[in-house]
């Protein structure tokens, strides 16, 4: 359908509206008012005229799927519906056709078939009245648009094939870093004397083995030498030239090449987390990550409030150093699914969830019923065939011109 031809279609409909806005429809089952080339019936349906024979169609969706129904006239007189047979072809995007074959139901044409969203077709109509035949074709279209190749590379619409997905479920919780007590060590003297020298300053890094400082035994009257047992940085000194040591610390070193990730969770969400279940933990200030697995749980509630659950990460450059707050989430389960689309091609149109499909340079919604779904994906029960091309990233890029275009719901 042409833009210029929508325009006319939403202009007369704009018109309709503001003639009818205080009237009251006739049949409260029926939607919006019939717009377009075609009057209004009597039951607010779409009215096809051929010679005097007329027959005016609708989709019913009022307590029931949508269906079609139908009434046919002869010079205005409403006809029994038994006098007529009707068949309504509608042709899909991708040329998937619904064969729609009608019944008589009281005053009226019952259709044998459910029609499924989108209301996206090109309907084809077949009466036989009295030996004559009479047909009709119109295109009701919705949520669809035509882009070129070349168009769709410069909007930067990315495309994948709807098809199965590992989906990860996870909880989100917050944390802060702490050292691990192995790798800290206070250095005391092993015998007794005065320190001599201390080679050694707070925040100088230090590799194992590397002299620290001399002390004079009182016992020997000889000077010895303490070495660092770990590689790691100086963050304490207490000892300085002259003094005794006195069986005191002395310098302290610290290894936070990894650190402990002590997470807090809710008393309500612990039987749902398990040791050795992986986990994402993020610094928001330096913006890192790290992974790893939970590693072991305390056994009782700090504070009567949460427990704490205990990761090793990897604290490269220094990303994560002790005392940092951090944020996790830990991945508690993750499942197989049949069927699922990327969140990011995901958007809205009238009260549905939709992604929009692509066949050839056409592109139209497919309205979705979800289920299960993480950062990246969202399980599909309904709506969306595998093996379908849609779109993902720059998906908005087609609500906009579906929305410029005007495009409408028309019963």
């Amino acid at each position: 359908m042409s833009r210029l031809f929508t325009s006319v279609l939403m202009l007369v409909s704009l018109l309709i509206a503001a003639c009818s806005e205080n009237q009251t429809a006739p049949d409260a089952g029926l939607a919006e008012p019939i717009t377009g080339d075609y009057p209004e019936g009597p039951n607010g349906g779409r009215l096809l005229e051929s010679e005097g024979f007329a027959i005016e169609l609708s989709i019913y969706e009022s307590g029931v799927p949508p269906e079609y129904r139908a009434w046919a006239y002869q010079d205005e007189a409403l006809l029994p519906p038994s006098a007529v047979e009707l068949n309504v072809i509608l042709t899909r995007l991708g040329d998937v056709r619904d064969d729609i074959h009608f019944n008589p139901e009281g005053a009226y044409l019952r259709g044998d078939t459910v029609i499924y969203e989108p209301h996206s077709f090109l309907v084809t109509v077949t009466a036989r009245y009295q030996g004559q035949q009479h047909s009709w074709e119109f295109e009701s279209f919705e949520g669809r648009t035509t882009i070129s190749p070349a168009m769709a590379s410069l909007m930067g619409l990315e495309t994948e094939v709807a098809g199965s997905a590992t989906l990860s479920q996870s909880i989100n919780i917050i944390g802060k870093t702490t050292s691990i007590p192995e790798a800290r060590r206070r250095i005391s003297a092993r015998f007794e004397g005065l320190i001599e020298d201390v080679y050694v300053s707070v925040g100088q890094q230090v590799e194992v083995g590397q002299r620290l400082m001399t002390i004079e035994s009182d016992a020997s009257l000889q000077p010895y030498t303490v070495n660092a047992p770990i590689t790691g940085t100086v963050v304490e000194r207490m000892a300085n030239p002259g003094e005794p040591t006195n069986g005191r610390v002395l310098l302290e070193i610290l290894n936070a090449d990894e650190v402990w990730a002590e997470l807090s969770v809710h008393p309500s969400r612990r039987s749902e987390i398990a040791i050795g279940m992986p986990v994402t933990v993020t610094s928001p200030v330096s913006g890192a990550s790290a992974t790893g697995r939970i590693d072991s749980f305390d056994t009782s509630m700090r504070a009567g409030q949460s427990f704490v659950a205990r990761v090793k990460i990897e604290n490269l450059e220094n990303m994560f150093a002790p005392g940092t707050f951090v944020s996790a989430s830990v991945e508690t389960g993750t499942f197989d699914l049949p069927l699922a689309v990327k969140r990011v091609g995901l958007q809205a149109f009238r009260d549905f969830t939709v992604v929009y499909a692509k066949i050839g340079d056409t592109y139209e919604v497919r309205m979705l019923d979800l289920g299960r779904e993480d950062d990246e994906w969202i399980e599909v029960l309904g709506g969306l065939e595998p093996g379908t091309t849609y779109v993902t990233n720059n998906s908005y890029v087609l609500k906009a011109d579906v929305e410029k275009d005007g495009a409408s719901h028309d019963h």
